[in-house]
């Protein structure tokens, strides 16, 4: 049962609707991170709201994004506030955004929020794409073994059999040409039940990862990856003191703040640990306590809110954890790519040495043969 829902309703004028969503889908996180720093480098050189956001979509080259500027843009010249706008492109501006932005508002220093969040964003982006770089190379390498494998199983290794009956005559063959034989075989004879079988495995993981409990498992499974099992957990856990530090800082309430951050913590067994953690701050505990008797998040992160708390400086404490986390990853990401590089490398070539021992130990048998 879900303790909250992890996509807040933002809260709107009677008037405002969602009826414009379906604009912003085309729109990446680089360029809102762009615009939100472009925005609060206008507002704080002293620019008008209104009048920054007509330059940002005069510049626009991207006609999804124009007509979103186009839209905050005219709900600005309305006299209503950007974050009212904001509320119409859940698909671009997110909870974290929206909700970051009305607190900027209410406090009258929307310009040092939104550096706030574009130093936030692009710190988040270049962590993340750290990761899927490190992760992406061992993927890369399979999906290159795997093909070169089935060009030499459905193409190579049928022609040197054929070489093999015509000039061994039955002879024996020997036991690893037999075996990659074998495997030619196999796959001739069932290429199209492996290709759909990949097909329906595809569409399954894909059906689990639209359910809750599905996502959740395949969450769950990722954080006991060996290697990057860790690499993951880390970025959660900077994830987390991040936002909560950057929603704290920006005066965002404790309770939405944890929700928020919940929400796009990007880990599900993440969220549910805070899920049960807003409950018991809802119900007076400190933030630490409920933490500490979490399974995902360290002695040493709940010992340092925990001070945090005593001292009333929590968000810089959050934000000294999310500094630590993210030195340990970029450590730990230049660690592997140097270690896995060259690991990968030497797997690619075992596996394709092996198959061409496999098929030239009859030749060199022939050829000695000939000789004799």
């Amino acid at each position: 049962m879900r303790l909250f829902t992890t996509k807040k309703p933002r809260s709107r004028t009677p008037g405002t609707k969602r009826t414009r969503a379906w604009l912003g889908s085309g729109v990446g996180r680089k360029s809102v991170t762009l615009f939100t720093r472009q925005l609060a480098t206008l507002l704080h050189s002293g620019l008008p709201l209104l009048r920054s956001l007509e330059l940002l979509e005069r510049q626009q080259k991207k006609q999804a994004f124009r007509q979103v500027i186009q839209e905050l843009a005219q709900k600005v010249r309305s006299g209503n506030p950007l974050s009212e706008g904001l509320a119409l492109y859940p698909k671009v501006f997110n909870n974290l955004f929206y909700h970051m932005v009305r607190a900027g508002e209410a406090s009258g220093h929307l310009d040092l929020v939104l550096d706030r969040l574009a130093r936030f964003m692009e710190k988040a982006q270049k962590i993340q794409g750290k990761i899927m770089a490190a992760m992406m190379y061992p993927v890369v390498v399979m999906v290159l073994a795997v093909t070169i494998l089935g060009f030499l199983m459905v193409y190579v290794v049928p022609r040197f059999q054929s070489i093999y009956e015509n000039f061994l005559r039955g002879a024996a063959l020997p036991a690893l040409t037999q075996w990659v034989l074998n495997i030619s075989l196999f796959v001739q004879s069932n290429i199209l039940v492996l290709l759909l079988l990949g097909l329906a495995g595809l569409v399954i993981g894909k059906a689990l990862g639209g359910l809750d409990k599905g996502r959740y498992a395949f969450d769950f499974i990722k954080l006991r990856l060996p290697v990057f099992g860790e690499l993951i957990r880390k970025n959660s856990l900077s994830r987390f003191a991040r936002t909560l530090s950057t929603l704290l800082g920006s005066a965002v309430p404790l309770l939405e703040a944890l929700e928020i951050t919940s929400a796009v913590v990007g880990n599900r067994v993440f969220q549910r640990e805070l899920q049960t953690t807003y409950i018991r701050v809802r119900d007076g505990d400190p933030i630490s306590k409920p933490l500490s008797q979490t399974t995902q998040f360290p002695d040493m992160v709940c010992s340092l809110i925990e001070v945090g708390e005593e001292t009333g400086k929590v968000p810089e404490m959050l934000h000294r954890i999310a500094d630590n986390y993210d030195e340990e990853l970029d450590n730990s990401i230049s660690a592997l790519t140097s270690v896995l590089e060259p690991i990968m490398i030497v797997f690619l070539a075992v596996v394709v040495g092996v198959i061409v021992i496999a098929l030239f130990l009859p030749l060199i048998g022939i050829f000695q043969n000939l000789a004799a």
